[in-house]
């Protein structure tokens, strides 16, 4: 039965609904961040947002409080969704390495064999735009990474413009979910910002109506204090990774306009912290950068998982010296056989000659005394060099030398009675 790419998939991620979406092998926390966002919302919906409704008139503008706040949170869950469940970026896989890096390299052992070997250049240099900038090579996906992508150890993939693996979302953030992490981020920011504001509002309210303290108005609803305290230590997490972004962005590393876009990354931001070429190499400006990111064209995914496998011919490399040693071999056989059919015509004539020498002996009434022929011998011959060319690959075909000698001291004979 013939089966699709994802059912056969060498990485690491999980498939689900026949191959249409794909999560990394972590995608098990997602139940969690799904919880860290729902549940607060709906406490605040139920405890804070419903107080509110009949707080601002005219026309109970305190429901718009609550319906903002659920129509955000679906915001941010979709985000969420596009950002954990399809293609990061991943660059397929070879079958093979590439037949045109490939080199021929002999090694010499200590009793002096030559021992032909394949080797590949573990980095090569490409041109990004005007500048060099060397590449490696990926044993396990067997290509030559394009310029800022990097192999995840965690989904088993290269991932193009690799940015980091992100636990929360169970998936790598790369080229083609990068804009959607960064939406996510900076509406979970403002979603604790809002929270943390209404929470507040609300206990203002409550200090208003009661003539109260600010204690006792926390006493009055302590799900609002709970909720304030909650958004206050999440924005010390997404905010900060919002502002970090937000940086990285703005330091836009692009190369030219006929590549795929790309940025300083978080992997390339800690790995590459005093490379100032690799900033000169992308670098297009603040404004581009933000358009760069927000306004271009994601790129189509080079993986169609729902494919069906497509079984290629078995590949075999042929070294250079292997090619000589098969040309010598093949002259070898042609060699081999050449004497077994000498072997055979030799047989053959004393066999010819052994009959006709009988034949005009007894015409003639004389002893047959010019030829001693071992007729055994040389019916044999033919049998003999039959048998020994059976599945011989190296050895003598020579013919004795005594079945030669009584076959040329015949002739001799033949030629002195004629």
């Amino acid at each position: 039965m013939t089966q699709r790419v994802f059912q056969v998939w060498k990485g690491s991620n999980k498939f689900i609904l026949g191959g249409r979406l794909i999560f990394g092998p972590d995608a098990r926390s997602l139940p969690l961040t799904l919880l860290l966002i729902i549940v607060p919302v709906v406490l605040f919906c139920v405890f804070v947002a419903r107080h509110l409704r009949h707080e601002f008139s005219p026309y109970n503008a305190g429901y718009a409080i609550m319906v903002v706040a659920i129509l955000f949170t679906i915001y941010v869950l979709i985000l969420l969704f596009f950002t954990s469940a399809r293609d990061p970026g991943i660059v397929p896989r070879n079958s093979h390495p590439p037949e045109e890096d490939l080199r021929y390299e002999t090694t010499v052992s200590a009793d002096g064999r030559q021992t032909p070997s394949v080797q590949i250049p573990r980095t090569k240099e490409v041109i990004v735009n005007g500048v060099s900038v060397r590449v490696k090579y990926c044993d396990t996906c067997m290509l030559y990474r394009p310029p800022r992508c990097s192999h995840c150890s965690i989904c088993n993939n290269c991932v193009e413009r690799f940015d980091h693996h992100c636990p929360w979302v169970g998936q790598c953030i790369g080229l083609r979910n990068y804009r959607y992490f960064f939406m996510f981020v900076s509406s979970s920011t403002l979603l604790c910002i809002y929270i943390f504001s209404m929470s507040a509002v609300y206990i203002k309210i409550l200090m208003d109506h009661q003539q109260a303290t600010v204690w006792r108005a926390m006493k009055e609803s302590p799900w609002a204090v709970v909720l304030m305290i909650y958004c206050f230590i999440a924005l010390w997490f997404v905010g900060g990774l919002t502002a970090f972004h937000l940086y990285l962005i703005s330091t836009n590393q692009s190369t030219d306009s006929n590549t795929v876009q790309v940025f300083q990354t978080t992997y390339e931001k800690l790995r590459y912290r005093s490379s100032h070429s690799r900033s000169i190499v992308y670098n297009r400006g603040c404004p581009n950068n933000f358009l760069e990111v927000f306004c271009s064209k994601v790129k189509p995914s080079r993986n169609n998982f729902r494919a069906f496998i497509e079984e290629e011919p078995p590949r075999v490399i042929t070294l250079p010296s292997t090619t000589r040693e098969s040309g010598e071999a093949e002259d070898e056989n042609v060699t081999r056989r050449q004497k077994v059919e000498d072997d055979l015509d030799i047989g053959d004539d004393l066999m010819n000659l052994s009959r006709r020498c009988n034949a005009e002996d007894a015409n003639n009434n004389q002893p047959h005394h010019t030829l001693d022929i071992d007729h055994e011998r040389a019916g044999s011959i033919r049998t003999e060099a039959r048998h020994e060319s059976w599945g011989r690959r190296s050895g003598s075909w020579d013919v004795a030398a005594t079945d030669v000698r009584e076959s040329r001291s015949y002739a001799t004979a033949k030629d002195g009675r004629g």
